[in-house]
């Protein structure tokens, strides 16, 4: 059903607050986070597009000390192996696996956002079908995107990794996830316990490639 011209939608004049004040944490105070507001944030990712309306994410949640410890663990050392390879020295990798192994165990929670695309179309090409997959990966950022600005909205902060990107089949193994799901990220919750780091953005004539 279409909406009458003269219909003025409602405006929400504080959007622009969210959007600008969200900002990415790294140190939390300790605080935990509410069921109910992790409920309500997975739930804001619900509304994000998805091809066919698929909705091609899944999310698990971690809170507890054991599963954030043997997450930490595993990737750690995914990363570490990672690492030498590009060349690091001993204390530059023990100082960087310390460090993201940190912001796992002090996240007072974690959502772990998945692809999950068992659901999506099927093409006899291989083309298609790596498109069919591109569209299901933006969505997922699109779906985590409402996640992170519901968690602002809410109160909390956030702090987006992308360290399961490096080694899902490892991430799989540790939490005892089924096969079709693949984890991209991990979505760290609190109270900020320190004032983010702001990266410089860059200004809309730098970005804007075609305005015709």
């Amino acid at each position: 059903m279409s909406v009458a011209p003269d219909v003025e939608r409602q405006v929400w004049p504080d959007f622009a607050e969210i959007v600008r004040g969200r900002a990415s944490v790294r140190y939390f105070d300790g605080r935990p986070v509410s069921r109910d507001h992790l409920q309500q944030i997975i739930e804001a990712a619900t509304w994000a597009p998805s091809p066919h309306g698929r909705q091609p994410w899944r999310f698990a949640i971690l809170t507890s000390a054991a599963s954030k410890a043997r997450l930490a663990d595993a990737m750690g050392d995914a990363w570490q192996h990672q690492l030498a390879l590009d060349g690091d020295s001993p204390d530059v990798i023990a100082a960087r696996r310390e460090g993201s192994r940190r912001r796992v165990l002090e996240a007072p929670a974690l959502i772990m956002p998945c692809l999950y695309t068992a659901d999506l179309d099927q093409y006899p090409d291989p083309q298609r079908l790596r498109a069919e997959e591109l569209m299901a990966v933006q969505s997922l950022g699109a779906a985590t995107q409402n996640m992170l600005l519901m968690a602002y909205a809410l109160g909390l902060d956030s702090g987006w990794m992308c360290a399961p990107l490096f080694c899902p089949d490892v991430v799989r193994d540790a939490l005892s996830l089924a096969p079709p799901l693949i984890p991209h990220a991990l979505i760290a919750l609190g109270y900020r316990g320190r004032e983010p780091r702001r990266r410089h953005r860059r200004t809309l004539a730098d970005l804007i490639v075609l305005d015709d």
